[in-house]
């Protein structure tokens, strides 16, 4: 493991792990003697409170004695849900620090569901928050305790403790946490990642990403998802970094915190970035097209400068517009969950923002692919992370097929599903993503669907909806956008493309519109946007029927639309 990015660990092979890698708690405490005074975990609403790393040690074992205490063992399962905050976070380190299995369940599931997750991963203890601690505290069905988040419910998290133990912790091998993805009802897939998984994933990222003790993440995202709980928790305390909690994806929240806390690094989804450029993009126009013509001039110079030379010239260029966004403090922003559209990318590159994007799977950690800061690529997904072996099945004539990958990342299985897991490993033990894409001769990644979304149109031509949604990002009249297929010849069986729309309410507000009278100014609107991108689509791409919703189709906590519920 000759990388200086985790170089250091061999100071510490065989005094403080003895593994290839070391656990999540291990990892925890090898940081904490590093940089014991550092802030860990910090949130600021109503006001500022954190823990320096040697507080929220205290706080972690005195969880993991209180479970030993109660007869939580090596392997036990134990749950955690609620809001993103540092109770969140001491839960979830102290469950792994007492050797039990962490199962994360995402706060803004109904009660049914989350009774069924705790019944399929067999949780003894749950962790909740305010609001479904009444709910469990009554109800406990067949978990033993039910303990708090939140300070002014029940018994609360930082008043646990427990006697001094031998606890047996678990080793780099063993599983420590359940993730159950997004589809709940039925019959859920829980991801089982191992403290390798983890660990292993965090640092190879860091191949493609330099990280520092000063930096300060933002954990905006919720916290059970994969994405935030690795590439922000997990990666902010192997680097001794702070974690600052944002509480609600509001954004004047947002900018607040954004503000006050200095983040230096942003992890978000296309939807959260979009959003912002928009507003960035508004608020310069709002000086002129004079103006905004100069800095639009600016902003292609700047791209070019940074590109061919590799230096940031828009960081100082653009100060004034960055602090206004309250963006001025921010080091690198990273988006995953989606792909971002090329162009949306560039812009903010052209602020003077390192801003990459990142590829993954919760049953790969889930990142495979990390964009190099030095050496991005616009229209990639990012550059295939060391110790992962990437290949594309059965390619097309654009070298386009599924992509199949193979790591020290890559999940032991889904949970008590042997069937399921066989389904999705190739004999020779590739997992199959259901991503299509392709790789370059440099190894970077270029995704261009879901397998599953494929649409097949009358010439025999692929279609691939997420392609075209990617040229509505920054629409700001479009709220929500789907693409997909409906059987324009039922004889043939081909399809042509159909595109659903949610708009915008307020921006059609904001020209003063009347919503109750304003359906044929939204349609007209829609109707030029579909036209401009029509334009710029293939012929056998372009979009034949549109159809305006009138409520808002049902998202996952990372913003992606759930299609099969449309």
């Amino acid at each position: 493991m000759g990388d200086i990015r985790w170089a250091f660990l061999d100071d510490y092979r065989g005094k403080a792990f003895t593994g290839l890698w070391p656990t999540l708690p291990e990892m925890f405490r090898i940081i904490v003697s590093r940089y014991r005074e550092r802030a860990c975990f910090t949130v600021y609403e109503p006001d500022r409170i954190s823990l320096a790393y040697q507080e929220a040690l205290g706080y972690i074992e005195a969880v993991a004695r209180w479970l030993h205490s109660i007869g939580i063992r090596k392997g036990d399962t134990v749950a955690v849900t609620g809001k993103n905050s540092p109770e969140w976070a001491v839960a979830y380190l102290g469950i792994l620090f007492a050797g039990a299995v962490v199962v994360p369940i995402d706060y803004q599931l109904k009660n049914e569901e989350v009774d069924l997750l705790l019944q399929k991963s067999k949780a003894q203890i749950l962790f909740v928050d305010e609001e479904k601690y009444k709910h469990y505290a009554e109800k406990r069905g067949n978990l033993k305790y039910v303990r708090s988040l939140k300070k002014s419910i029940g018994v609360y998290i930082y008043d646990l403790n427990g006697p001094e133990a031998q606890i047996e912790e678990a080793q780099e091998t063993d599983l420590a946490a359940i993730l159950f993805t997004s589809g709940t009802t039925g019959n859920p897939k829980g991801v089982m990642l191992t403290h390798q998984n983890l660990v292993s994933d965090c640092y190879l990222a860091q191949a493609n990403l330099k990280l520092y003790p000063t930096d300060v993440f933002y954990a905006l995202l919720p916290i059970h998802h994969a994405y935030t709980m690795l590439a922000v928790l997990i990666e902010a305390i192997s680097v001794g970094a702070e974690v600052v909690f944002g509480k609600r994806m509001v954004t004047k929240a947002i900018l607040k915190d954004l503000k006050e806390a200095q983040i230096t690094m942003l992890l978000g989804v296309p939807m959260l970035f979009n959003k912002m450029l928009a507003g960035i993009i508004r608020g310069i126009k709002e000086k002129g097209l004079a103006v905004y013509g100069i800095i639009a001039l600016l902003m292609e110079i700047s791209g070019l400068v940074k590109k061919m030379f590799k230096v940031n010239p828009g960081k100082k260029m653009f100060d004034s517009i960055l602090k206004k966004a309250s963006l001025s403090t921010l080091r690198i922003c990273i988006c995953g969950g989606g792909p971002l559209a090329p162009r949306v990318f560039r812009k903010y590159n052209q602020l003077g923002l390192d801003f990459i994007q990142g590829y993954g799977l919760t049953e790969t950690s889930p990142i495979t692919n990390l964009n190099p800061v030095e050496r991005y690529k616009e229209t990639s997904v990012g550059k295939v992370l060391p110790q992962v072996d990437m290949k594309v099945l059965d390619p097309d004539e654009r070298g386009i097929g599924e992509i199949l990958v193979k790591g020290p990342m890559v999940m032991r299985g889904y949970y008590e599903m042997p069937e399921e897991t066989a389904a999705v490993f190739t004999p020779d033990g590739y997992l199959k993503t259901g991503d299509l894409g392709y790789l370059d001769s440099e190894m970077y990644l270029y995704l261009t669907g879901r397998a599953k979304n494929i649409i097949v149109t009358e010439g025999g031509k692929n279609v691939y909806p997420e392609e075209i949604e990617n040229e509505f990002q920054l629409f700001e009249e479009i709220d929500q956008i789907l693409v997909r297929g409906f059987v324009s010849n039922k004889k043939m069986k081909t399809e042509s493309i159909e595109i659903l729309v949610f708009p915008n309410l307020d921006c059609f507000k904001a020209h003063g519109a009347d919503l109750l009278g304003a359906k044929e100014l939204i349609k007209t609107r829609i109707d030029e946007i579909i036209a401009e991108v029509n334009q710029r689509l293939l012929p056998y791409q372009k979009i034949e029927k549109i159809t305006i919703l009138q409520e808002r189709m049902e998202e996952t906590t990372t913003k992606k639309i759930k299609r099969n519920a449309v």
